[in-house]
């Protein structure tokens, strides 16, 4: 795949240095967020939300869960809902937080969790931190009950090309900038801003859950494919 000139220096991270990263950043993670999306952050979490469908009385894995932000619709949806995160500073930061929520640290590439505990296993704004991709969408298939679901958000490609053009520019020249005046490590989002880059289209990562032994997958974009849900169930 062509990065477009991404960095391989800065890509190539090990899972620990990936993880010491999110330990930096979490006191103020969720406001910058919402600040470098332009408040479509809160919009995309909702939208998660929806297409989780958590239910009563179901069970729900939120993995890269980071302060547990992502987890307040499940919980109130009547759900048993586990964030999981690898980062310890996000954790630690989500406890004070919201001390009654189970969080968790966990690697999705090694969850965990017995086989097919879950309803539901969504992550949002995590894979592509992962390094193996594949093992991670295998390991959530694992946990998942026959039948259960996966909800994947992620940030993708816009649909329409001069839009293209514009976000690619605004990540790469604009993006450091913001996060250097709100964030305690403007680095990590420059490291964010490039894993966006080389990151699958949506036919792309559709093709990696089918290869992982998920079924019916499908996408809706949103944003106009800056960020794109994926949802596809277990046979």
């Amino acid at each position: 795949m062509n990065n477009g000139g991404v960095s391989r220096a800065s890509l190539d991270k090990q899972p620990h240095e990936v993880a010491a990263m999110f330990d930096d950043v979490a006191a103020k993670y969720d406001l910058t967020n919402d600040v470098l999306s332009l408040g479509q952050a809160r919009l995309w979490r909702k939208a998660v939300a929806r297409a989780v469908d958590a239910r009563a009385g179901e069970r729900v894995l939120d993995l890269a869960a980071g302060t547990g932000t992502s987890s307040l619709p499940f919980r109130d949806a009547g759900a048993y809902v586990v964030p999981c995160d690898f980062s310890l500073g996000m954790l630690r930061e989500g406890k004070k937080r919201h001390p009654a929520l189970p969080l968790t640290a966990g690697d999705a590439t090694r969850l965990p969790f017995a086989d097919g505990v879950f309803d539901a296993v969504t992550i949002s704004f995590g894979l592509r931190n992962v390094q193996n991709t594949q093992g991670a969408l295998g390991e959530m298939l694992r946990v998942t009950r026959p039948g259960g679901r996966i909800v994947i958000c992620e940030f993708s490609h816009p649909t329409w090309q001069p839009f293209r053009t514009v976000y690619t520019e605004y990540l790469m020249r604009a993006l450091p900038p913001i996060a250097t005046s709100v964030s305690s490590n403007p680095d990590a989002y420059v490291y964010l801003a490039e894993s966006i880059r080389a990151w699958p289209d949506q036919p792309g990562l559709a093709a990696r859950l089918r290869s992982a032994g998920w079924e019916r997958p499908a996408w809706r974009n949103l944003t106009g494919g800056v960020v794109a849900l994926h949802r596809a169930y277990k046979p």
